[in-house]
């Protein structure tokens, strides 16, 4: 069944859920497809396009008349356009004690333009039953929108509009500013906050990732400044834009062409090293206090790269040591066996800088210990004897099956598209990825399980008052 196919009853329960959704399902290796191999067929005339026909879903894929890339799911079924557009660079770009900048120019990006102000933005998006925002991770700025197909192009206006002349009001300004020093406070007693920042403490005290906002740094922010960052955020070639709806790319090109038409033509940014994480980097168990009766505990080892020829296998596998829920040995062993946590849950991180392979649960500060323990020797368990034919079926039925659940509205399948284009994974990767699933063997799961899931590969950060917990 294609994504189109669901679609349609998933909006009308749904409803206008503008929200775009970057599930981030897992991804194959980078490597560009033999375009020999692929189903293309040209476009009808008109503008310049390319068809990839697959099996799970056909992609237009076409450059506008202004030079913007643009990936299509055309959808005529359903009335509604979801845009999603994505920039190369983000956070981790901003300037030295300038931290929260990349932030303070999303936050703006709906909060009124050329003569409208806050209010009269956000009135005018009510008016035409549509939404817009933007988002900025350490590596990419983000911004999405969605609309009713009957009014696109007037949505696709107010968006033009922000992108032309955003206002950066003092008040949303100031707005801005009194929320993130409100953050400031109440991150301090944030245990998974206080456990992320040990931890890129420990692993890459001095990279960009590792940098976070601070009091100073939202004090010397000014409007003027995100106006001026967000023309270096946001700029015509490093745009990439995915759109899924009853629309045409005649139709949409157009459009999108009015939303870069004031962007500056490029910038430059700082490049982001990679972060080099191996066993040699692990460390001692780190303890942050903080007052409260349950201790969080964060384990993280090195993980492998999307191109790592193991990569699917790890995360095939990873769904039964710890990302299967209920289905998981962690799990099964920890909360079901031993009553020592209600969740703990594991997961691959594999951008482009970082590789991990993580994992977090909660327990009493009395058992905190306890939990540490029988956790590694659940680890050290799979690591040594693996995991069994049944498990392996099971993994592989769950990721396989649940995966169209990632398509099921407009803005999923945008999103969905957007990340395989981050990621450079080949148009192809849709039909690609569930093969690939199916393709990892017994042997290869195990076979990782013994190279990565070793207690000696892990570091652990427990944040709480935990009792039994050895330093040393």
């Amino acid at each position: 069944m294609k994504p189109s196919e669901l679609v349609i009853g998933a909006v009308l329960a749904l409803g206008l859920n503008a929200c775009t959704s970057l599930d981030t399902a897992p991804a194959e290796p980078a490597v560009t497809p033999d375009a020999a191999a692929l189903d293309v067929q040209p476009a009808e005339p008109g503008l310049e396009t390319t068809v990839y026909a697959g099996d799970f879903v056909e992609i237009q894929q076409f450059v506008t008349p202004g030079g913007v890339s643009v990936w299509l799911v055309s959808e005529p079924s359903i009335p509604i356009l979801s845009v999603a557009m994505a920039w190369e660079g983000g956070s981790a770009a901003d300037p030295d004690g300038l931290e929260g900048l990349a932030d303070a120019v999303v936050y703006h990006m709906n909060e009124g333009a050329g003569e409208l102000d806050s209010l009269a933005y956000q009135t005018r998006m009510e008016e035409l039953n549509m939404s817009f925002g933007c988002s900025a991770s350490d590596d990419w700025t983000s911004c999405s929108a969605s609309m009713l197909t009957d009014n696109a192009a007037d949505a696709m206006d107010l968006v033009a509009l922000s992108f032309e002349s955003p206002r950066f009001d003092d008040g949303p300004f100031a707005r801005f500013v009194r929320e993130r020093e409100v953050s400031l406070n109440t991150r301090e007693t944030n245990a998974r906050y206080l456990a992320n920042r040990a931890e890129a403490q420990a692993l890459y005290p001095d990279h960009p990732y590792a940098r976070e906002t601070s009091a100073e740094s939202i004090a010397a922010l000014t409007p003027d400044l995100a106006r001026d960052h967000m023309r270096q955020l946001m700029v015509k070639d490093r745009l990439i834009v995915t759109a899924v709806g009853a629309v045409t790319p005649e139709e949409l090109a157009p459009m999108i062409d009015k939303v870069a038409a004031n962007l500056p033509d490029s910038s430059d940014l700082p490049e982001i090293p990679e972060i080099s994480f191996t066993t040699d980097d692990t460390f001692d168990p780190i303890i942050v206090d903080l007052p409260q009766p349950q201790s969080l505990v964060n384990f993280v080892a090195p993980g492998l790269k999307r191109e790592d020829p193991d990569f699917f296998s790890a995360y095939v596998l990873n769904y039964t040591f710890g990302g299967g829920g209920f289905g998981s040995r962690l799990m099964d062993t920890l909360r079901v066996e031993k009553g020592l946590t209600y969740g703990v849950y594991t997961w691959l991180t594999f951008s482009d800088n970082i590789q991990t392979w993580s994992g977090s649960g909660q327990t009493k500060n009395e058992s905190a210990g306890e939990f540490i323990e029988a956790l590694m020797a659940e680890t050290a368990k799979i690591g040594e004897v693996g995991i069994t034919e049944e498990e392996l079926a099971d993994a592989k039925a769950y990721l396989t099956g649940s995966y169209p659940l990632a398509f099921d509205s407009n803005a999923k399948i945008a999103g969905q598209m957007m990340t395989v284009r981050q990621e450079e994974l080949g148009i192809d990767y849709f039909d690609r990825r569930n093969t690939l699933i199916d393709a990892v063997t017994l042997e290869d799961v195990n076979r990782v399980a013994a190279e990565f899931l070793q207690p000696e590969n892990f570091s652990v950060i427990v944040v709480g008052q935990p009792q039994g917990v050895d330093t040393e």
